[in-house]
């Protein structure tokens, strides 16, 4: 939108981007530290899993950053263009399966209730009172859609989330202070790797060894074996590697991933935009030491994108609630994403053939002047 409706360029658009990016990310958490799980009394939030993959997120970030200052401008849009298409695809298959699996949870829902065969209570005896009162009791608060702000946040891993957050970004700003290229640069810039390493091989193991869970998933989610591991903090790094250079929201990507790993659409839609606050405001950070976007306009858009998913989200839990479908949330980011590819792709074209006219320079930029 930033390139469409503004007119900005490419590599401006994208740390603008992030501008709002953050801004909606922690309007949308905010949002979401009230709520509970679908189905399971847990948060909407699975910190499991946000551990698990935003360390490689935010060091994908880091790399994702660097290239973005490196590629030319129709090499990021040719990559826009394909990886829009591609996740908008998967993102709407997946969409249309959790709709059939809805529909059919509706039919069985709306079937009446068989009834009991006959001398079963007298042979058995009724519950108790108490007992019928506590479990009625437990399944009200199983059910439960909101609740205090302060208990739905697991303290260990947000702390360990922070950390990781605080480290990697010292070294970002460590960086702006040294001359680029030299030996010093860069030993800084490889130490965000064993950082970034450290944590999720600890989250990981504990994983494999069956100490943690992501309990986002039920019991599946207890049962992780070392290439669904693999697969998960991989996304990540990719995740976040595409999101730095192309100015994307690492839910553009994780989204549709959790999505495919079977993590529920409305836990999915949370844990990515939470772990997307650390990654869009490191990418902030970045571009502004860069020097990349005019901060008016950043701190504007910013503000309308934080009220805007504030009122988005109510808007589509309500609709939620209503109609009975999270698939809804899955359609809606499907048909975010590959209009802006049909979009991207027109005007992406259309200045990559007025500069190839006017013969600019369309190659790779340096590395240590950036």
């Amino acid at each position: 939108m930033l390139t469409l409706i503004i007119g900005f360029d490419a590599k401006s658009s994208t740390a603008l981007s992030k501008c709002m990016i953050t801004g909606a990310s922690v309007a949308t958490v905010y949002y979401n530290l009230k709520r509970r799980h679908p189905s399971l009394d847990l948060p909407i939030i699975d910190y499991d899993l946000a551990l698990l993959i935003q360390p490689m997120l935010v060091l994908g970030i880091s790399i994702g950053v660097g290239l973005n200052v490196l590629f030319a401008y129709w090499m990021i849009t040719i990559l826009l263009i394909v990886l829009f298409l591609i996740t908008s695809t998967r993102a709407f298959l997946t969409g249309i399966e959790t709709w059939k699996k809805e529909t059919i949870n509706k039919k069985e829902a709306a079937k009446p209730p068989q009834p009991q065969r006959a001398g079963i209570d007298d042979a058995e005896g009724s519950l108790p009172e108490d007992v019928t009162n506590a479990a009625q009791l437990e399944i009200k608060d199983h059910k439960r859609q909101k609740v205090p702000f302060l208990e739905n946040v697991h303290w260990k891993e947000f702390g360990l989330l922070c950390g990781v957050w605080i480290s990697i970004l010292s070294i970002q700003i460590a960086k702006s202070y040294t001359t680029r290229c030299l030996v010093f640069y860069w030993l800084l810039d490889l130490s965000q790797f064993p950082i970034a390493g450290i944590v999720t091989a600890y989250e990981a193991v504990g994983l494999y060894k069956g100490q943690k869970a992501i309990t986002s998933k039920g019991d599946a989610g207890r049962e992780l074996n070392m290439y669904q591991l693999v697969l998960y903090c991989t996304s990540g790094l990719v995740a976040g590697i595409v999101g730095g250079l192309l100015g994307l929201g690492g839910g553009f990507i994780m989204g549709p991933v959790f999505l495919e790993l079977g993590i529920p659409p409305q836990v999915s839609s949370a844990t990515a935009t939470f772990v997307m606050v650390f990654s869009s405001s490191m990418s902030v950070i970045e571009y502004y030491l860069l020097k990349r976007f005019p901060i008016p306009y950043a701190l504007y858009l910013t503000a309308v994108t934080t009220v805007a998913a504030l009122v988005g989200q109510h808007i589509v839990r309500k609709a939620i609630d209503i109609l009975g479908r999270a698939s809804l949330i899955i359609f809606i980011l499907a048909l975010t994403i590959f209009t802006s590819a049909i979009f991207l792709g027109g005007i992406g074209l259309s200045k990559m053939v007025e500069k190839i006219q006017h013969k600019e320079y369309m190659g790779f930029e340096s590395m240590c002047h950036m």
